[in-house]
Order: structure tokens, then sequence, then C-alpha cells
């Protein structure tokens, strides 16, 4: 056998490999790749989420192909996959395995990050190649596209564009795969018939730059991971094995990063407690264009919210409240209403996270309403506050958000219908825009004078509710204060919601990026 059948055969023998023998570890990819160079082999680069494989995938990675010797294509793992909710479609495992099973593809590999810049300095391809689609990188919502280019030229390597047949999975799986009830497909059909994603996005654009103000408690959010191991021989108690633990930033802290995702500029003053050390995990927790003000409380601590999670069903089976939630008085008081009076009138917005756990006092309220240019507020009720911590302390704000059972307490009417129960709310403060969060009803938006609209849940799946109403305070602030439309404000809202119940606690923090990525692929 002469060397030319030997190659011929060797070739004949690779591709003939399972698909699952192509998928590989990043590490292992980095060394198959490395001694392919060594052989004078062009090593070809793709990434992408690849959710349903289609045509226009499949001729991509021909062209792809072509470009080299080798070809290596690497998914987006399924954490940072950001089509709205319900996507993936596919977990990233069989979305590889689709791809390996393409004769085009030697090799696939899964991401370890949102992008593929990680990735092309550790494979160090000769040519990384994307879509005709970004031939425009001022249309690349993520902007990732200048950045991975970037990339590929510090490793020599060269960007190449692929020029063919172009279809969209989300816009596929939009009309033959339906993520939601009928009722929802049909209100979102509607919608895209009235607002392009153009026009949503252009509210969120325009929120960089806002300049806003976040007032409200800092609670640090611990959750620890807990084996169930049964019933203790002793005494009637369950008793569990420890895993692990992990703390998020939450109430305001959570807000403010919520915010800092969209705001170049976001302002923040909190309590923390003297002498707790928390200060400097707070401080590494909040996004790097967040300016934070702390109101040191020396007769409390700062709030911790503990949970105990089984590691199984992620159910939470108790919580332990640390905190001291008498009302601020005294030095601290007159230091948090200086601080006020210093910088309240100099932002466009002032989002208010009221948790009733005693830093809002009346006087600190009054001069929130006197001094704000646009006040959002929200009053949460939660097991620390049984009901005490009720909207109508405000005498006015320019928006107000709340949960359905927020509503209910703030009336003491718990059977009545929804919009009777805010046509009430408008008597007992003086706003004229609300929001009503209802679970997996949706939500209900009223201004004074005109009509309720109403906007379906777009959540697929619910880990853990913890955190959902504080993003969506923080992100429809962002779009009222810009005047949005109602029905603007609620999908945008219910996008991000969505997002955080997907997700445990606050463990991320939802942004611009994310947020516009979802609400492109739901209107395609």
């Amino acid at each position: 056998m002469n060397s030319v059948d030997s190659q011929r055969e060797a070739v004949a023998a690779e591709r003939g490999r399972p698909p699952s023998l192509k998928i590989k570890p990043l590490d292992e990819l980095s060394e198959i790749v490395s001694h392919a160079k060594a052989e004078g082999k062009r090593v070809i680069h793709c990434h992408g989420v690849f959710d349903l494989l289609h045509v226009g995938h499949i001729r991509h990675l021909m062209r792809a192909r072509q470009e080299g010797d080798l070809l290596v294509v690497t998914v987006t793992p399924d954490a940072y996959v950001n089509k709205g909710p319900g996507r993936p479609a596919f977990f990233q495992q069989l979305r590889a395995e689709s791809l390996a099973a393409l004769e085009c593809v030697d090799y696939v590999g899964i991401n370890e990050w949102p992008t593929a810049v990680e990735t092309i300095h550790r494979l160090r391809p000769d040519v990384y190649v994307k879509g005709s689609e970004y031939a425009k990188p001022g249309q690349d919502v993520t902007g990732k596209i200048a950045e991975e280019e970037e990339a590929i030229r510090s490793v020599g390597g060269r960007l190449h564009l692929t020029d063919d047949l172009t279809f969209s999975s989300s816009q596929l799986l939009n009309e033959h795969f339906a993520a939601f009830p009928p009722k929802t497909e049909q209100w979102l059909s509607a919608f895209k018939k009235r607002h392009a994603a153009e026009e949503v996005i252009g509210f969120l654009r325009q929120a960089a730059a806002l300049k806003v103000l976040v007032i409200g408690e800092a609670i640090i959010d611990e959750y620890v991971f807990c084996d169930g191991l049964g019933k203790s021989t002793k005494d009637p108690v369950l008793a569990f094995r420890y895993r692990s633990t992990e703390t998020y930033a939450g109430g305001s802290l959570a807000v403010a990063n919520h915010l800092a995702g969209f705001c170049r500029e976001v302002g923040l003053v909190t309590t923390l407690g003297e002498g707790s050390g928390d200060e400097a995990f707070v401080r590494q927790a909040l996004r790097p264009n967040i300016k934070p003000q702390f109101v040191i409380r020396r007769d409390a601590p700062t709030i911790h919210k503990r949970r105990f999670v089984d590691t199984h069903t992620n159910a939470r089976m108790f919580e332990l409240y640390l905190m001291e939630d008498a009302p601020l008085a005294g030095a601290a008081e007159e230091a948090f209403l200086r601080q006020l009076e210093g910088v309240v009138g100099g932002y466009d917005l002032v989002v208010v996270a009221d948790y009733g756990h005693g830093m809002l006092t009346p006087p600190a309220i009054q001069q929130l309403c006197r001094a704000s240019r646009f006040l959002a507020v929200n009053t949460q009720a939660n097991a620390g506050n049984r009901g005490f911590n009720t909207i109508s302390k405000y005498a006015r704000a320019d928006y107000v958000c709340l949960a359905g059972h927020e509503v209910a307490l703030e009336t003491r009417m718990r059977h009545a219908d929804e919009r009777d129960l805010i046509l009430e709310v408008t008597k007992r403060i003086d706003c004229p825009r609300f929001t009503v969060t209802q679970g997996k009803e949706g939500s209900l938006h009223y201004e004074v004078g005109g009509s309720f609209v109403e906007v379906p849940a777009l959540a697929a799946r619910v880990t853990d509710r913890v955190g959902a109403g504080d993003a969506v305070l923080a992100v429809t602030s962002l779009l009222v204060v810009q005047s949005a439309p109602w029905e603007i404000v609620g999908f945008v809202g219910n996008v991000v919601g969505a997002q955080k119940v997907a997700s445990l606690g606050n463990r991320l923090a939802v942004d611009q990026v994310s947020v516009m990525k979802s609400v492109i692929s739901l209107l395609k």
C-alpha cells in the first residue's frame, strides 16, 4: 500500500469514528490542535449555540471546513444561552452530539465561558469562522464579535465570514416548537405586530445614560446546601449532612447590580452592621460602576438571610434571619438623612427597595418623596416584617411595583379582583403608575386615567423565586421613567423575571446584553 492509500485509509477511519468520540474536553482539544498545527495542518474554529441544527448551520460548517484541514466546533454551554425562556431547547450534550455527527466536523467541545474569546486564546486556531450576519459588527447587540476578532488576531489567526443561506434557530423554534401555552403564544404573536425588537432594544440602550440611585437595606443571602439523612434516632427531628455554602449580594445590593448592568452610573445608599466584616464582601460583590455609601448601624448586624436547601431538589427547608429590625435612630439616622440630602436630587431615577427592616424611617421617606426627581418604590412583604411594611407609608411616588400579595396586604382585601385592589391603592398614595406581579399569571399594569394592561408570564422553568421581584422593579423602572408603552414595560419585566427564576437566588444579575438577546430571540 502506497503512502497516498495509507493517508486515505487513515482519513476514512478517522471519519468513521462514532460521533461521541469526536467530543473532547477543551484541554484535550487544545493538545489536538497543537499537534495538528505542528504537522502543518490549518485549524478552523467555529463557535455558537447551535440549538436547532438546520441546513444553514450545515452549509456554514461545510464552507468553514474548506478553509483548512481540521474543523473544531465549540458550543455555548447551557448556563450562558441567553435566547429567552425555554432555551436552549436542547441540552449542551445533545447539541454537541448533533454537530459531531456531521462528517465535515472533526472535533466538538463544550465551551466553559459565555463567548469564544477565552477558547480562541486556548485553542489558537488559524481561522475563526462566523456567518455573514456578523458582517456588520454594529448590529451585534453583544458586541462580542469585535472581541473575538481581536482574539483571533492576537493568536496570529484571521476572521473569515461565510456567505451562504442563513436561517434563525430562534425563529424556527418560535414557529414550530411552542415554548408557551397557546394564550401566551397568541399574545406574543400580537405583540410582534405592534412592536419590533429594535423598538424594545432602543429603550434598553437609552437606559445607559440614566443616573440611578438605589436606596434600601443590604441583605447577604446565604444558601446552605444539605443532604437529607432521615429522622434522628433520639428526637423527632430531621437530620441533614452539610455539603456547601454559597453567598450572594441580596436586597438593595442585588437591585443595584441589576441596574448597573444597564446604566453607566449607579449610586447606592445602604446599611451595614458595625464590625461585621461584611464591607469587603459587599464591595467585591458590587459591579464596578456602582458607587456605594454605607450607613453603619452600631446597634445591629448586617442583615443575613440564611436558607437551608436540599441538594437533590433545590427546595428550601427553612430560613434563618440574622438581623435587628428596630428603626434606624440617633446618629445613624442623622447620618443617613444627611447622605440623602446630599445625593438624591442629583439622580434621574431613585429606586427604593424597602424591605421593612428599619432603615427607611418616616423622616427618610418624607425626604425621598420630596426630593426625588422620579421615585420608584417597592415595599416588600416578607416573614421579617409580618405585613407591617405597606406602600401607603409613602405619601407619593412616580412608580410603584408590588407583588399581588403586597397589594392585598395594603388593602386588607384578600379575595377582591386585582384591578379593584389597584384602584383602592391609588386612593392611598399619590402615584400615577403601577405594576403588580402575579407569578405564573404574569403581570398587570395601570396608569391613572388609563386602562389596565395584562402581560403573560414568560418563565419556562422555576428554580427559585427569591430576587425576581427586585429584578423586575429595577428594570421596569428604567423603562417607566422613559415613558415606554406599558406592553413593552410588561414584556421586558417578564423576560427579566423569567431569567431570574431560572437561577438560584441572586447568584446571577441580569444585564443589558442578556435581556436584549432574549428579546431578539422571542420576537423572531
